[in-house]
């Protein structure tokens, strides 16, 4: 079968970050495993690629994150504790984080080098097939299927690599990756070109690529190739515009609400909307919310 024609049935998390700009909560604890209501961010992440066909998750991790591994690790102690007081909605729960078709993989990246060192780290377990990324940092509320499976969807039409991307305010396109290209349709550019983080002067448009990416092979052999650059990274970036000599790279616009949770503020209003959606709290956080906005002096 040639790689064109292979299903994408791997992702890439990139875990090792240090998580700065949520400490002190991140000096022990991995930043995705922050909770949005009940879950990690790093359980999302994986949820939605399951979703979207996956069956290898492999987690890119740095030495401190050991909860990450951990947390879709088998915990015997705790399902017994839980099977034994009868608290059998909980013991599914526990159980059922991965499907038992998905297998998890776990490498180490020893320095925080970039997410293109990162990406890189894990071509020996990718070999010749398509693949995907994901940044548990942004969580992108889209609907049963998930982000990630729109990106699945346009790969199995266009066979090249794609990059999920949104439509972002000027006054933040020094905090992407930009696409230059031109729009073939209304969720779709022709990439042409793609800088990062670049000065908004600079900025060849306002479309930035957020969190999601289904990649080719041949990625590896320009990320090898690609020297350190903006923050003294290797960015997976640059790779992907060197890749542009070789390979089409198109650019979809995602459907749905995107939280960058690696900002306190973004975490705040996933965890405020997904409160507002949860099952169990929806009604009685809404009640709470709306007593909060109408007697503000007594908070």
């Amino acid at each position: 079968m040639s790689i064109t024609n292979k299903p994408v049935r791997k992702a890439i998390f990139p875990v090792a970050g240090m998580g700065t700009r949520f400490l002190p909560a991140t000096k022990a604890n991995p930043k995705e495993m922050l909770p949005v209501v009940d879950k990690p961010l790093i359980q999302y992440a994986a949820e939605e690629a399951v979703k979207a066909g996956i069956e290898v998750l492999i987690f890119v991790n740095g030495r401190s994150k050991r909860a990450i591994p951990d947390h879709f690790d088998k915990a015997y102690e705790l399902e017994t504790e839980l099977e034994a007081r009868g608290k059998h909605n909980q013991l599914e729960l526990v159980r059922n984080i991965l499907p038992p078709k998905v297998s998890a993989v776990y490498i180490r990246q020893p320095e925080a080098l970039g997410l293109g060192d990162a990406v890189y780290r894990a071509h020996a377990v990718i070999d010749d097939e398509p693949f995907a990324v994901i940044l548990a940092d942004d969580l992108i509320d889209s609907g049963s299927d998930g982000a990630l499976k729109q990106l699945v969807d346009v790969y199995s039409h266009e066979r090249c690599s794609v990059l999920g991307v949104e439509k972002v305010p000027m006054s933040e396109i020094h905090r992407y990756g930009v696409v230059a290209g031109r729009q073939s349709n209304e969720q779709l550019w022709e990439v042409e070109g793609i800088l990062e983080k670049p000065k908004r002067e600079d900025a060849p448009s306002d479309v930035g690529v957020v969190g999601r990416y289904v990649l080719t092979p041949a990625i590896f052999d320009f990320i090898k190739e690609t020297r350190k650059g903006a923050g003294g990274e290797i960015q997976l970036t640059d790779a992907i515009a060197a890749l542009l000599s070789k390979e089409r790279v198109v650019a979809h616009e995602l459907q749905g609400v995107r939280y960058d949770c690696g900002d306190k503020l973004g975490y705040l209003k996933a965890t405020v909307q997904y409160a507002l959606k949860h099952p169990e709290l929806s009604e009685d956080f809404h009640a709470y919310l709306k007593d909060c906005f109408a007697q503000p002096e007594t908070r």
